[in-house]
């Protein structure tokens, strides 16, 4: 198709409203988003499919821009496609509570489908959305109804293919052939160092290559428009390989500035506007100025997308009569409904079974609830057998052309890649019709540190079955044992973290998870097996917290979780049988669920008058929210059999008991021990 002069006024309106934009709030990148409006102009005008009307449509487009600090190039499309996103809210840019926050954020802005910002993050969330969308069409489509069949388009920059885990999710792209991912990367040479020539000069196409993508180069990504048509083109014929497209840009393009690093995060000064302005046929005196024939330009798409939804409302009206189970599957995940009564199958444990692992329990539960959770869709960072995330009839998702399983299975072997499996699951969540779950040891969630916050921050629900929790994995020693990891975790607003002390903790853990459907968890799973506890129930478990084991007149309250709970229960009957202290036992699987429960409640399992200690083989950092003293290891631990190292740090009945009759002691003459909970109590009021 040919381009004109509609085009080229089309390409910059977007330059000028991000140059406003920021010129406006005093803040952010117009470099950016004035280098890739040409190539962003070609491809959301001729050939992403979307309703601005409904930005949740299943088969849409997904757009995803890993550069995100460029935010205001999407921003000013949303606008101009007609999502709810006002000129006002633009002017907004960068504002407490306005739609146009200072990176994309997924809940915050119609048509943003993930939260994107700390580099390399977004093209691993648009690996993931792309698994979903091959995942999604090879379990639902059937002949002659493909009801999806979308793209996953990415824009990215030098830092997102600087940052490791771009490579990772690259990596696992390429190995997986997802045709229906796009990427195209805005070759600038400039970072906020300076020219890339300082720390990056690698050959990114032969890289990509490597990996099994498609690379396709444009030199002339200021103007050349036909050459980006004909990429995208080219990428969308090529059905077994992710592209990327080399596209060589100039940031800040018009600017007095362009080309440099100096228009990377700065807004432009007025006089630069003003050339700027006059340059591209525009008043200098005028801001956020759209014209109209650029409106009725994109709004003449917008109702193209709005007309392909009706067509695809219509085929899926058909569907609903020919494969009328296949509809009602997919019409409840659409909802975030989970299958009704799915919850039956969660195990439930007596103190007459025997003592199982952790890990070995939650693979119980996730092959109890696979088969009718059909949305669960899970795997691990090559630890599948340590983790025990795979189930026995387990179909792999890979490509066909392997041998090796194929698009409808339903694991997917990460590789050692942890960190780019945490994005990728936070593409999956987002993509609206997946669960997803993946396994690693828990000391290598730290690894992925920077996808688990935004799961957070996204609002997302995934699974992390983070097993060889402690200094209980024994031999491995230090460099694998995690003692600061859930103090970590525990400190990111909505994230839960769950540590089970037996098999019914372990299903309330998946209970919660499971119908959270905005918060991720983090199950911190033990290698050593632990007994099923007298007292524990999945009803009980589900607060948080709760009285394992209470007594008359108790001289203290051991609170612990995971693989310590035992051990407190054995340091009771010692205390008991050699102290004559009376000790009631906690169990605290999960903090921040725990805190959510009413305030009688919290008080009611950890009461005012009676002394505490809380026992976890982990930094003590957190609990003194809970408890009056501190039982824990707040140093690295140490390599030899689990028992011996227990011994070692005197994680036993009788180091337990020791801290307990001191910590009588302690407290003994202070009158009407308070609760620490009350003391959280006054510092929020």
């Amino acid at each position: 198709m040919g381009f004109g002069e509609l085009d080229q006024k089309a390409i910059n309106t977007i330059r000028l409203l991000a140059v406003d934009a920021t010129f406006t709030s005093n803040s952010g990148h117009p470099g950016a988003p004035m280098g890739m409006a040409p190539v962003a102009h070609v491809l959301w005008n001729n050939f992403m499919k979307f309703n601005p009307k409904n930005p949740k449509w299943l088969n849409r487009d997904r757009f995803v821009l890993s550069n995100g600090h460029g935010c205001m190039l999407q921003y000013a499309l949303l606008h101009l496609f007609g999502y709810d996103l006002s000129l006002d809210d633009l002017k907004a840019f960068r504002s407490v509570d306005s739609k146009t926050p200072g990176h994309p954020e997924a809940h915050d802005t119609p048509g943003v489908e993930v939260t994107t910002g700390p580099l390399g993050q977004g093209v691993s969330n648009a690996v993931g959305l792309a698994i979903a969308q091959a995942h999604t069409a090879a379990t639902f489509n059937k002949p002659d109804f493909t009801l999806v069949d979308n793209y996953t388009y990415c824009f990215l920059g030098d830092g997102c293919l600087m940052e490791g885990i771009s490579s990772e999710a690259s990596s696992l792209a390429g190995h997986l052939q997802l045709g229906n991912l796009i990427c195209v990367y805005d070759d600038n040479n400039i970072t906020i160092d300076g020219d890339t020539n300082c720390a990056f000069t690698e050959d990114v196409s032969k890289r990509y290559e490597a990996y099994g993508w498609q690379v396709l180069d444009i030199e002339k990504g200021d103007t050349d428009l036909d050459a980006m048509q004909k990429a995208f083109e080219q990428a969308k014929a090529e059905k077994n390989k992710p592209t990327i497209i080399n596209l060589k840009t100039t940031i800040g393009y018009g600017s007095l500035q362009q080309g440099t690093h100096g228009v990377h995060g700065s807004p432009l000064k007025k006089d630069d506007i003003k050339q700027l302005k006059e340059k591209f046929g525009f008043n200098p005196e005028e801001s956020f100025v759209v014209p109209k024939e650029v409106s009725e330009l994109y709004g003449k798409h917008a109702s193209e997308g709005a007309a392909a939804e009706e067509e695809w409302n219509k085929l899926l009206a058909s569907y609903a009569e020919k494969f009328p189970k296949e509809h009602a599957d997919l019409t409840r995940r659409l909802k975030g409904e989970l299958p009704e009564g799915w919850e039956k199958a969660l195990p439930v444990y007596t103190p007459a079974d025997p003592a199982v692992a952790s890990r070995k329990l939650s693979e119980t539960v996730l092959s109890k609830i696979i088969d009718v959770v059909p949305e669960l869709l899970g795997g691990s960072a090559d630890l599948t057998g340590s983790n025990l995330t795979r189930w026995k009839q387990a179909v792999d998702f890979q490509p066909k052309s392997n041998g090796l399983g194929d698009y409808s299975g339903r694991y997917i072997r990460y590789g050692v890649r942890e960190h780019a499996m945490g994005a990728i699951m936070n593409g999956l969540a987002a993509y609206g019709t997946i669960i997803p779950y993946g396994g690693t040891f828990l000391n290598f969630v730290s690894y992925a540190a920077g996808a688990v916050r935004l799961s957070s921050l996204s609002q997302i629900r995934c699974i992390w079955v983070a097993t060889h929790d402690s200094i209980g994995l024994g031999e491995d020693g230090p460099t694998h044992q995690p003692v600061e990891t859930l103090a970590h975790l525990r400190a990111l607003p909505n994230n839960m973290v769950w540590r089970p002390a037996d098999g019914n903790e372990t299903s309330a853990a998946y209970y919660v998870a499971m119908t959270s459907k905005h918060t991720p968890s983090v199950l911190a799973l033990s290698r050593q097996n632990l007994p099923q506890l007298e007292g524990s129930t999945i009803e009980k478990a589900i607060k948080g917290g709760y009285v394992l084991h209470e007594v008359e007149k108790a001289d203290v309250t051991l609170v612990s979780t995971g693989s310590e709970v035992c051990i407190c229960v054995d340091a009771a009957k010692y205390l008991k049988e050699k102290h004559n202290v009376n000790a009631r036992i906690v169990s605290m699987p999960c903090f921040e669920v725990f805190d959510t429960q009413s305030k009688e409640y919290r008080l009611s399992v950890l009461p005012d008058g009676i002394p505490s200690l809380s026992v976890e083989v982990m930094s003590t950092m957190g609990w003194e929210r809970y408890t009056h003293e501190q039982f824990g290891l707040n140093r690295f631990g140490a390599s030899g059999a689990y028992k011996d190292v227990y011994n070692k740090f005197e994680f036993t009945p009788e180091g337990i008991s020791k801290r307990a009759v001191a910590t009588i002691d302690f407290w003994k003459d202070v009158p009407n021990v308070r609760s620490p909970l009350n003391r959280a109590f006054q510092q929020i009021i």
